[in-house]
C-alpha cells in the first residue's frame, strides 16, 4: 500500500481506509541490482537538515516505508514530522511493509529509499548483495515468540519435533524459530516449516493448518487476545533490534534528506515517551487492533535504546550470522562477515537533532 503526502497541506491519514486499499502496481523484483558495489562509504551527515547552501534539498522525492511492527514509523507518518521539516520542495511517498522480507524487497527494487526491518533481515539482505546500510535503531522489541492454539498439547519447543510450523523466512521470527529449535536439540529438518507471511501464519494456526507459528507483533498479540492462542516460548536474546535502513545510493546522493528522516525518528521516539496514550491509539488504528492489544505490544517494545547502530547490535548479529550460513540463506561465512563489517552507518544517528 502506497500513499503520497502533499508537502503543502498535511491531513491525518485514515489508517483503516488506507489499509483497505489494494496496491495498483505489482513490483517485479529481480535477484540483482544494477550498479551494485556495496562499498559502504559513509554519508556526510554534516549536511544536516538544512539542504544545500542554496537552500534547496538534494532531491524532490522521498520514498519511505511504514510498518505496524515499527510504531515509530507510524508516529512519524501520523504527525507529519518529515513533511514539516522538508516543506514544499519534497514529495514524500509512504509505502507499507508487511514484514522485514517485504521491506527488503522494496529497498532492493529501489521502491523505497528508507525501510524498516529486523536486524537479522538487514544482515541477510546485505550478505546477499543488497546495497543497504543501517542508519538508526528504532527499538529493541520482544516482537516474536512461538505460538500454539489454546488447546494444543504442545507445551515446549521439544514438543515441536515432527510438527508443522508457520514462519516468514528472512525475518526475525524465522531466525528466532531456528535458534529456539537448536537450543532444544532440534533442527529445521526435524520439523516442517511453512513459509507464510505473518498474517497468513496466524490464520493457518487458528484454522488448524499448522501446529505452531513463529509469530510477530502486533498480529501475535491480537491472536492471543482474540483467539486464545498461547505463547510457549519467549526469549528476547534470540531477537535482533529494529533497524532503519537506507539504500547506499540514497545516502550518497541525499544525505541531507537522510538526516531529516533520522531526526524525525528521534523526534518520534521522544514523542512516544511523552504521549503513551496517543501512541497506543495510533498503533491500534494502524494495525486494526483493540487499544488493549496495542498496549500489550508497546509493553513488549523498548524505544529507550541508543539509536546509533553499534556494539550491541553487532553482538546480537554475530550470534545470528552462522545460522544464515547453516540454513543456506547466505552462501558463506565470509559473505556474512563482510556484510556485518559494513552494515552500520552511524553518522546520521550520531548527528540526530530531534528538535
Amino acid at each position: 500500500m502506497t500513499t503520497r503526502t502533499s508537502p503543502t497541506r498535511r491531513t491525518r491519514t485514515s489508517w483503516a481506509g488506507a489499509l483497505a486499499l489494494t496496491a495498483a502496481t505489482t513490483l517485479v523484483l529481480t535477484g540483482c541490482v544494477a550498479g551494485e558495489d556495496a562499498q559502504g562509504n559513509a554519508a556526510d551527515a554534516d549536511s544536516g537538515s538544512t539542504g544545500s547552501s542554496s537552500g534547496a534539498w538534494s532531491t524532490d522525492t522521498l520514498n519511505i516505508d511504514f510498518a505496524t511492527y515499527n510504531p515509530l514509523s507510524l508516529i512519524v507518518k501520523d504527525q507529519g514530522f518529515i513533511e514539516e521539516a522538508l516543506g514544499d520542495d519534497v514529495d514524500v511517498t509512504w509505502t507499507q511493509s508487511a514484514g522485514s522480507n517485504k521491506a527488503n524487497e522494496l529497498l532492493r527494487a529501489g521502491a523505497v529509499d528508507v525501510g524498516s526491518t529486523a536486524g537479522s533481515a538487514a544482515l541477510l539482505a546485505r550478505s546477499n548483495g543488497s546495497p543497504i546500510q543501517t542508519i538508526d535503531i528504532y527499538s529493541q522489541p520482544e516482537w516474536s515468540a512461538l505460538v500454539v492454539p489454546g488447546d494444543s498439547d504442545i507445551t515446549d519447543v521439544a514438543d515441536l519435533e515432527g510438527r508443522t510450523i508457520a514462519a516468514t523466512t528472512g525475518t526475525d521470527p524465522y531466525f528466532f524459530l531456528l535458534q529456539a529449535l537448536d537450543e532444544a536439540g532440534l533442527s529445521a529438518s526435524d520439523v516442517t516449516i511453512e513459509n507464510l507471511q505473518h498474517a497468513d501464519g496466524r490464520a493457518a494456526l487458528e484454522n488448524g493448518s499448522v501446529d505452531a507459528w513463529s509469530g510477530l507483533d502486533p498480529i501475535m498479540a491480537a491472536s492471543e487476545a482474540e483467539s486464545g492462542t498461547k505463547l510457549i516460548y519467549r526469549n528476547v536474546d534470540f531477537l535482533s533490534y529494529g533497524f532503519l535502513n537506507a539504500t547506499e545510493s540514497f545516502l550518497d546522493e541525499s544525505p541531507d534528506v537522510a538526516q531529516v528522516v533520522v531526526n524525525a525518528y528521534e523526534k518520534a521516539r521522544a514523542w512516544a515517551e511523552e504521549n503513551p496514550d496517543e501512541t497506543r491509539d495510533i498503533l491500534a488504528e494502524a494495525a486494526g487492533i483493540d487499544p488493549a492489544v496495542a498496549t500489550t505490544v508497546l509493553d513488549r517494545t523498548h524505544f529507550d535504546v541508543d539509536p546509533v547502530p553499534g556494539a550491541d547490535q553487532q553482538a546480537v548479529l554475530e550470534v545470528i550470522a552462522p545460522v544464515l550460513v547453516e540454513t543456506g540463506d547466505v552462501a558463506s561465512q565470509d559473505d556474512v562477515d563482510t556484510a556485518l563489517d559494513s552494515l552500520f552507518e552511524p553518522s546520521f544517528a550520531e548527528e540526530a537533532d530531534p528538535s
